[in-house]
């Protein structure tokens, strides 16, 4: 109200038309010429005044409010391009005044170019990270073996260039590790592609068993996995080939000498050997730089081993044939020297070591060979005895001769070839006395082999120590036997001498046949002296074999004869011509 009276004291000339003070002089003349009381002039007036105040009020206000946010605009650009500057890692900016100077619109202008410089820079330093991040990310998804599932966010709080070669060299260290494991990968994948061609296998199939981005037309797009697990598969993939290839080696060595060996050992022809040439090229290298393209495939090998299976049946043919022949090699050597088979259970082992294969050529010739070696030495060790046995055995064959021929009845009648039975009679005396010295000398020789060898000396499975003492036994009753022989022939001599005494000192009373009785008995009385000089003859001891008693009958009955013919000289010359040979046979009784 103040302000309007001051304003209605001023001259109407000097206020313009539109302004409030020229206005409120109008009004006023206006209640003047009207008569508007005092009263409703100070209300109206206090009415006009609320409202011009409510209308500045409004109007500071909006002004306060614009103000109000040219300072926090100013503010918000001043924070954010502080927070740019820290989060670029920059102190500085070139294009902003250091000091703020002007009105608030016009320091906001001034830092408003720099401000969006700052965000360009931002934008410009995000993307940087992002592309580095991504990569980094897509690199490490790579070398862990798993998904780019996670989203990329990156650190807005820190964008300086040094965070930012930070990341940059975290992903340099990623492209050399991965450089590094995509060589390795590489190092497998060639080493699997060469041990694969050159044992036959398919090398894309043993990769896409490991991991499908491995093969070589996998999509580019592909994430390429070298993880750990992935080398670690590609490692353990290449040993296993590694020691397949070995094995496979082994074995083809072990094939290629066995098939060389049994080519020489059944002396192959170069015809049979021509297929398998390239055995020998393999025998001769180490390593896989010198084996072809499918050297080593099963095919190769299980060829190759069959080939071995059949020369295996072959030889061990060819080596029954060896040992047969060995084996009857040591049969005659023994044969010869009357030995027992030796090595019969080691024998029967090679034999089944030869069906089984487990054999090898040599040693079965080193192990025959070394047993007729100790057969020929053992053969040898025994040759002196074996030499005295045959010539024992032979004189019992003279000794067997001689006392068929002393049974023979008809040895001293004149027959042709007689004297040649004579002579042959005297050497094989001679030969028989020397039996016992011979047998007591054999006796000697074999108890000193058995001592020096600790082993009993056998003759055809027989002991000969046993076939000797027995032997000595036997000549021992043979002697006793002969000698209770000569006593009963001296006993029955004396008596047919004393009959034949009294037969010729009888008186003969007949005159008119004197000498009929010495010639011509009747049959009775021949009946009965054959009949009493059997009883005589059968006095001997019951120890006496039927051969040695017929043989006895039969030299007493012709003394009958004789004697009954009278014919007294031819008994004693009968007698003296047996007693020498009885008394040589005793003689020989003495070892020579």
């Amino acid at each position: 109200m103040g302000s309007l009276r001051m304003t209605g004291k001023a001259p109407c000339a000097a206020l313009p038309e539109s302004s409030c003070a020229y206005l409120l002089q109008e009004l006023k003349m206006i209640w003047d010429e009207v008569g508007q009381e005092e009263n409703e002039r100070e209300r109206i007036l206090e009415e006009l005044e609320q409202e011009c105040q409510e209308v500045y009020r409004r109007k500071v206000n909006s002004a306060n409010m614009s103000r109000i946010q040219l300072h926090q605009a100013l503010a918000e650009s001043e924070a954010e391009f502080t927070n740019l500057l820290l989060s670029l890692g920059e102190r500085s900016f070139p294009g902003r005044p250091e000091k703020m100077t002007g009105t608030l619109r016009e320091q906001l202008n001034s830092i408003t170019p720099a401000l969006q410089e700052m965000q360009m820079r931002k934008e410009a330093r995000l993307k940087q990270f992002m592309e580095v991040q991504t990569e980094i990310q897509r690199i490490a998804s790579e070398i862990a073996g798993c998904p780019e599932n996670e989203v990329i966010t990156v650190n807005q709080e820190d964008l300086s260039l040094k965070k930012l070669d930070e990341h940059q060299s975290e992903l340099q260290r990623l492209k050399r590790e991965k450089s590094d494991r995509l060589c390795k990968v590489e190092e497998y994948k060639v080493l699997i592609h060469n041990y694969a061609k050159i044992m036959g296998m398919d090398p894309s199939k043993i990769l896409s068993n490991v991991h499908t981005s491995l093969l070589d037309g996998a999509s580019d797009q592909q994430t390429k996995n070298i993880s750990d697990d992935i080398l670690i598969k590609l490692n353990t993939m290449v040993r296993q080939l590694q020691e397949e290839k070995r094995h496979r080696m082994d074995k083809l060595h072990s094939l290629g000498k066995a098939l060389t060996n049994l080519w020489n050992i059944l002396d192959t022809t170069m015809e049979e050997r021509r297929p398998y040439g390239e055995i020998k090229i393999y025998l001769m290298t180490s390593g896989s730089s010198m084996l072809g393209i499918g050297s080593l495939t099963l095919e190769t090998i299980q060829k190759i081993e069959s080939e071995v299976q059949r020369l295996d049946h072959l030889k061990a043919s060819k080596m029954k044939e060896l040992f047969m022949i060995k084996q009857t090699e040591i049969k005659e050597i023994c044969k010869k020297s009357h030995m027992d088979m030796p090595y019969q259970t080691e024998m029967h082992k090679i034999m089944d070591m030869i069906m089984s294969g487990d054999v090898d050529h040599d040693d079965l010739l080193k192990t025959m060979d070394g047993y007729i070696y100790k057969v020929k030495e053992e053969a040898t060790s025994r040759k002196e005895i074996m030499d005295k046995v045959e010539k024992w055995m032979a004189s019992c064959d003279e000794e067997r001769w001689l006392e068929e021929y002393s049974r023979d009845e008809r040895r001293y009648s004149i027959s042709r070839g007689a004297h040649r039975h004579l002579k042959r009679a005297e050497r094989a005396r001679i030969i028989v006395n020397k039996i016992p010295g011979l047998v007591e000398l054999l006796l000697a020789k074999t108890q000193m082999w058995e001592q020096e060898r600790k082993k009993v000396f056998y003759y055809d499975e027989l002991p000969l120590l046993a076939m000797l003492k027995d032997y000595m036994l036997t000549l021992q009753e043979k002697e006793e036997e002969k000698y209770r022989q000569r006593e009963n022939k001296k006993v029955q001599t004396q008596l047919v001498r004393r009959h034949e005494n009294s037969f010729i000192l009888r008186p003969n009373t007949s005159c008119s046949r004197p000498t009929s009785r010495g010639f011509n008995t009747s049959p009775g009385s021949s009946t009965m002296w054959s009949s009493r000089l059997s009883n005589m003859v059968e006095q001997p001891s019951a120890d006496n074999s039927s051969a040695e008693k017929d043989m006895h009958i039969r030299k007493v009955r012709n003394k009958s004869m004789q004697s009954t013919l009278g014919n007294n000289r031819s008994i004693s010359i009968s007698y003296e011509d047996k007693t020498p040979s009885l008394s040589t046979i005793k003689q020989g009784i003495s070892p020579i």
